[in-house]
This record gives structure tokens, sequence and C-alpha cells, in this order.
């Protein structure tokens, strides 16, 4: 074959590395772009970035990740149409309402290796969907307070701890209905479910004229922030939130715990949206996380229990914040069903102020 002599292809031959720099440029681009993408819509704090990063490498893929603070947020944005996403991660009550409303892809067993590393324990407490014909739990959890002991060092460990008019305007609590509400049901003997008109009102006047009165403000996206910068020194929410802000020096007195009068609990599960591009793809990630090394990596960066996967809790390296025992009374949130309105306007009450 005829070589081109290098002055007629490309004067100094300049031109000829940089056609071929572009080239390859282009070609690399290209891979990049062709990669799959599985688009993941999650609360904030719940995966670890290592994990993510695994994934991705393993499964030459692309995961984007989006965060909502609440289940109303993520049932509201669905709704309205126009977002993208293949797993999303629900609580109980609202996989029922998001199954009632066809917006979820049957879950193919045969596809997931990791089944039965669940806990049977979870399976019966997941009674919105004890077969996993539409999600997979991810975690069994509780809402409970974070205390920090250097300015609080005396305290019961109990929801009455928001009555305390000496920790005005150095508390918080979440601005999530079912959570709140639910808090001062059972510091009332009362379900966390109850569709009894009398009983959510006295937990609303609970709320509004004892607790509300000593809270900064109802926050469910800034706490843990403010709670590292001392701002709160005692916040109802997620230990998850508190921990991933807070200094190793400042978790020495830090607690966090769970009332032993019980409260809210959740089951989040793992979902894959009906009209998924990528149903595989997010069996595959389903069925990754339930791994035992893959569970516990994500059980000890949150210093969590390995409350759904047994077997991960033999790997366990982080003494976890609380034992999943402290879960013992708590009670699941269900879907109310119509019985929901009675929760709405208990909590508008509350969030106006009157």
């Amino acid at each position: 074959m005829n070589k081109i002599p290098v002055s007629e292809a490309a004067p100094n031959g300049a031109p000829l590395f940089r056609g071929i720099f572009l080239a390859l440029g282009i070609i690399a681009l290209m891979g990049c772009e062709s990669k799959p993408t599985l688009n993941i819509y999650n609360w904030t704090y719940y995966t670890p970035d290592s994990i993510i990063e695994k994934f991705e490498k393993e499964y030459n893929v692309k995961i984007n990740y989006d965060v909502f603070e609440s289940n109303e947020e993520l049932f509201a944005k669905l709704k309205t149409g126009g977002l993208v996403y293949d797993i999303v991660f629900p609580s109980g009550d609202y996989v029922s309402i998001m199954i009632r409303e066809d917006m979820l892809e049957p879950i193919n067993q045969d596809l997931l290796e990791n089944l039965g590393n669940i806990d049977p324990l979870i399976l019966r407490k997941a009674t919105y969907d004890p077969g996993m014909n539409y999600s997979v739990p991810y975690y069994w959890g509780a809402a409970g307070i974070s205390v920090n002991t250097a300015r609080v060092p005396d305290f019961e460990r109990s929801w009455n701890i928001f009555s305390r008019k000496d920790l005005d305007g150095r508390m918080t609590m979440l601005d999530d209905m079912r959570e709140v509400l639910g808090d001062a049901l059972v510091s009332l003997g009362y379900s966390v479910n109850t569709a009894n008109p009398a009983e959510i009102a006295a937990a609303r006047d609970l709320v509004n004229t004892v607790w509300k009165p000593n809270l900064v403000r109802f926050d469910a996206t800034a706490y843990g922030k403010s709670f590292a910068q001392e701002d709160f020194w005692v916040c109802q929410g997620y230990p998850e939130e508190i921990f991933t802000e807070i200094t190793d020096s400042q978790k020495e007195h830090t607690v966090f715990f769970i009332p032993p009068e019980g409260g809210p609990a959740y089951i989040d599960s793992m979902c894959i949206l009906k009209g998924s591009k990528n149903v595989e793809l997010a069996h595959q990630f389903i069925d990754f996380i339930h791994r035992p090394e893959i569970y516990a990596e994500f059980a000890d960066y949150f210093s969590f229990p390995a409350t759904a996967n047994v077997p991960a809790r033999a790997l366990q390296k982080v003494t976890p914040m609380y034992r999943a025992e402290d879960l013992a009374n708590t009670e699941l949130k269900d879907d109310v069903g119509d019985n929901l309105s009675l929760y709405d306007d208990a909590w508008l009450t509350v969030k106006v102020g009157k």
C-alpha cells in the first residue's frame, strides 16, 4: 500500500494527529453516552456513594440519583408526570397506594438471586405486599430522637421531651404529617393508624398546644446540619440525617433513641415504576443491594442495624446506633385510605397555627 507523504496529508503532521485525537475523543464520548442509565429516586442520605459507584463499575452503567424528603413529595411529583425514573423507594403505606394506582411494574423474582437473604419477619410485617409482587424491602426502621448530651445532659427517653419549656427554641420535629401526629397518638396511647376523629383531634391538640410552642420549626430538610451547628439540641427525625452531618467528636455526645412507648415505623421498599425503560437493570440493582456484603456496607455506613438482610448482620463491622429490638413497640404506618383526610385536616391546623 502506498504511503501518503506527511507533507501532503498534514503540514508538520499536526493536523493529522489532531484529527486522530479528535476521532478518538468522539469515539470515547460515544462510548460514554452509550452507557445505560438507571434513574433512581430515593430519600436523602440513603444509599452510600461507594455502593452507587460499585454498581456503576460492575455493570458498566451510569446512575442518575435524585432525592425527595417525604412520601408525599415523592407521590405528588410522580403524579404530576414528566419525571422519568426506574426505581423509587416509598414507605409501605405509599407502596400500597402506588399498587392501587397501578404505578408499579411487577417484580420478576426469577431475576433476583438474593431474596432469600431478606428477614422473614420483615415480610410478615409488610402486609401491604408480603409476597414481594411489587416491592422488595430495603430497610425497616423508625424515626426517633437525637439529643446533644453536652447541652442536654438529663432527659427522659420519651416523646414528652418536646414538652420541655426549658428547651424552647432548641428543638425541631419533622415536617411530616404521619410521623409527628403518629408520635402524639402513641404518646396518648392510640394507634398511629387510628381512624377515630376524636383521637386524631387529641393528637393534633397535643402537637399544636404543647409541643409546637417549644419548636423552632417543622423541618425535614436541614435539621441534620442545624444539629451539627448546635442550633438544635433535640431533633425528632432519622438518625442518618444527624450522623452524616456531625463530626466524630460530636458523636461522642450525641444519643439517638426510639422512645420505648413506640412510634411510627416504616419499611422502605425498592419498587420499579410502570413504564421503566430499564426493567432488567433495575432488577440487577435491587439484587445487588441484597448481596450480604453490600447490605452490610450500607448498614455500617449509617451505623444501622441490618434489619432487612439476615446474613449481612454477621458481616457488619460497626456497632449500630440502635438495636433492631428497639423497634419492638413501633407500629408500621398503614395506608389509611379515605381517613387520610382526617390527618390532612389535623396537620393543616398544626401548620397554620389555628
